[in-house]
């Protein structure tokens, strides 16, 4: 009995291809090569069975098809190769009054893959946001994925460039606590991931990666686009391995999750290029977390916590710093303040975990810190420090009496010796110290701290005047930025003197959190930072992108993709045509200044056309307040070019 077949149209009008050519048509997602030869049309597989070269981008030679790849001949019309054995399919062929259609058996449905397994044990763990780029050595499993976002069981973006991908997902760890997932092919797709990838590493973000690699049966041979990625991603992640054909795939997908969730850290996974599309077993079913998470409301050893309490009970003045990693455990946190009646100080990944309109507040320390925060760090007789790391960049310092709350117990002392170490999950330990806690005869900072914020406020305001005439000074952008940033915003900001200057002058808002790329500080976070935000909290919450001209540059295609997806995106681009950071740095080591000048384009006019909305300001007074308030009213991506002075921080 024959197959049944179904008709497709693939030629509009048959004098598209004139006599002796061919080219290359499209059905069922499958390519197919068209041949006019003698007067007559044929349908072939596209495939030359040798290396698998397009016939369709071949030629007629000699009364022969040619293979474009590696010159084999085949018959324009029957497909055989004369003088050999071989040869390509050819396909039933009609021409209709409409156009030209071949017949192609009618499918059936194919048997679930490997990746279309692992892919809905990645969706049942919650993993259902990716970033990445789609190439030769990813398909099979690129083709899971769209399925699953088909179904609407996943979103995919596709970016320009692969570090893009990985910095969005880290954005979106470090926002939600979840992984997200980035994805690329092998070679330079993969390895163009890991700078992203360490950013989520060193800023304990939750991350999966996964990467298309060459068939297993090429590895060794020098093959094109051939990297050991497990060993490349050996240093960067914690659970790296190559999945095979005799893997338990649903248990290594769930493992690699399990890892990213618990270890806070990049799980990779690669995918040889055959094993993508093999078929799954019959009674494979997806893996399911149920069951599979622990709890993690431990508490700490009874014995520091009654050292803690003791300590807490002692202090007229304390002070409470709390460090990235507390950010989910802010409004226990803040409760304990308010009980003690003492300030709440961040360190700079920190900001705005608390509002700086908050009574308690008292802003960021160290280097993008201000000095509301350092004065009461010195005047205060005990420090509460929340899930801080106590690196040289938080500004803590060593020589008050300490406690150290954090869940990992490496950060704890890891730079220097604490006096009261206590290892638990934030939440509960600071309940057990308000159950235990009792009265407390701590001095009422309040008013000391509405002091020390209309000092520091008139200080801004005398900085605000200052004009050398180049450009507006980085106070007057912030300081429009605090009048028009929405209350919820997220703000992501990059790395340079924008950043340090954003931490000394935006006064955080009650609902406003803020992503940055922390240890690793590498320049060009801001802006695929913003897509992996706003891919987290969709139209919720506005997201804004804060970044030096360095800094956007790096990744100024992904203006596109921000288009593409319409994402409401604002960009506050501070423009001084320098590296105005690392001139500094040259200074101070007393070396030349040398090679940190900038040549850009006009960044409002390079936004228009990819289709945003841009505006550029280049002197102070209101046509800054103007353009910012239009861009925030804006309801798609828009993107707002300030020229800035880059001696006014």
């Amino acid at each position: 009995m024959s197959k049944m077949i179904t008709w497709h149209k693939v030629l509009d009008n048959p004098s598209d291809l004139p006599e002796g050519r061919v080219t290359t048509v499209v059905a069922e997602k499958k390519t197919f090569c068209l041949t006019h030869h003698q007067g007559k049309f044929a349908c072939l597989d596209n495939k030359c069975p040798h290396q698998g070269g397009p016939l369709g981008e071949g030629s007629i030679e000699n009364g022969l098809l040619r293979c474009p790849w590696h010159g084999w001949d085949y018959d324009p019309l029957t497909g055989k190769a004369p003088g050999f054995d071989d040869g390509v399919e050819t396909f039933p062929l009609e021409i209709r009054q409409d156009g030209i259609y071949i017949g192609l058996p009618v499918e059936e449905t194919a048997p679930a893959s490997l990746s279309d397994l692992m892919v809905e044990t990645m969706i049942n763990w919650g993993v259902n946001v990716g970033f990445g780029m789609v190439g030769h050595s990813n398909l099979g499993l690129a083709d899971a994925i769209r399925q699953q976002e088909e179904k609407g069981n996943l979103r995919f973006f596709g970016i320009r460039h692969e570090g893009a991908a990985s910095f969005a997902a880290s954005a979106y760890g470090k926002l939600t606590g979840k992984p997200a997932f980035c994805f690329s092919i092998a070679g330079p797709g993969a390895t163009n991931m890991y700078t992203g990838l360490w950013d989520a590493k060193v800023d304990r973000a939750p991350i999966l990666a996964l990467t298309g690699q060459v068939a297993t049966q090429v590895v060794g041979t020098g093959n094109f686009q051939e990297v050991d990625l497990v060993q490349a991603f050996a240093t960067v992640a914690e659970f790296n391995h190559r999945v095979q054909r005799d893997s338990r795939h649903t248990e290594l997908m769930s493992l690699a999750i399990k890892h990213a969730l618990l270890k806070r850290d990049v799980s990779h996974l690669t995918f040889p290029d055959e094993i993508q599309t093999l078929p799954a077993p019959e009674k494979a079913v997806a893996d399911d977390p149920g069951g599979r998470i622990t709890p993690q409301t431990i508490s700490p050893p009874a014995e520091q916590l009654e050292k803690a309490i003791g300590m807490i009970r002692q202090a007229r003045r304390p002070l409470i710093i709390t460090g990235h990693g507390a950010r989910f455990h802010m409004r226990a946190i803040v409760d304990l303040a308010e009980k003690l009646r003492c300030p709440v100080v961040t360190t700079f990944k920190g900001k705005g975990q608390i509002s700086d309109r908050h009574p308690l507040a008292g802003g960021v320390l160290g280097r993008s810190g201000t000095p509301v925060a350092s004065w009461f760090m010195n005047e205060c007789d005990l420090l509460l420090v929340f899930g801080a790391s106590f690196s040289k960049h938080t500004g803590i310092t060593h020589k008050k009496p300490t406690i150290q709350v954090d869940f990992d117990p490496l950060a704890l002392a890891k730079f220097h010796d604490i006096d009261c170490m206590l290892w638990g999950e934030i939440s509960t330990t600071v309940a057990l110290m308000h159950e235990q806690l009792g009265a407390v005869s701590t001095v009422d900072q309040r008013p000391q701290l509405q002091e020390r914020w209309q000092i520091w406020r008139k200080e801004k305001a005398r900085r605000l005047r200052e004009d050398h005439g180049n450009g507006l000074s980085s106070m007057a952008v912030f300081d429009a930025l605090n009048r028009f940033a929405p209350e919820n915003a997220v703000l992501c900001v990059d790395v340079g003197n924008n950043a340090y200057s954003f931490g000394r002058y935006y006064e955080s808002k009650s609902n406003n959190s803020f992503l940055m790329s922390g240890y690793l500080g590498s320049i060009g976070f801001a802006l695929p930072a913003a897509m992996g935000a706003w891919a987290a909290v969709g139209e919720n919450r506005p997201v804004v992108a804060v970044a030096g001209d360095g800094g956007f540059a790096q990744y100024l295609s992904e203006l596109t993709t921000i288009v593409k997806y319409d994402m409401p995106i604002k960009i506050i681009l501070l423009n001084n045509s320098e590296l105005g950071k690392i001139s500094k740095e040259q200074l101070a080591g007393e070396f030349a200044v040398w090679k940190t000048r900038l040549h850009n384009p006009n960044f409002a006019e390079f936004a228009r056309s990819c289709g945003a909305l841009g505006f550029r300001v280049t002197e102070k007074g209101q046509p800054l307040d103007e353009a910012m308030e239009a861009i925030f009213q804006h309801r798609g991506p828009a993107l707002l070019e300030i020229i800035t002075d880059p001696k006014l921080l």
